[in-house]
């Protein structure tokens, strides 16, 4: 199972960012546990500066912008190939 989380306050980006990534996981039926993460700490503790963030199996891949779908869906399959 792959683990994704979304890190932002909830900002209409970070929401965004969040229905990007689900319908992606979906469509490509994909086993994974999708998070959000609001905790300032948290998401620190990543080292972004920007939200919102996506990490992917613990790793940073995304951290200012909304990443494109087939981006998304490029990172996850790596992830899933790993």
């Amino acid at each position: 199972m792959i683990t994704i989380k979304v890190l932002g306050p909830g900002c209409r980006n970070c929401e965004k960012l969040d229905a990007v990534v689900r319908e992606t996981a979906v469509s490509m039926g994909l086993d994974a546990q999708i998070t959000k993460v609001t905790d300032y700490g948290e998401i620190m503790s990543y080292n972004v500066l920007a939200t919102p963030g996506l990490v992917i199996d613990e790793r940073l891949v995304a951290a200012g912008r909304i990443p494109a779908a087939a981006e998304i869906e490029r990172w996850l399959r790596q992830a899933e190939s790993a």
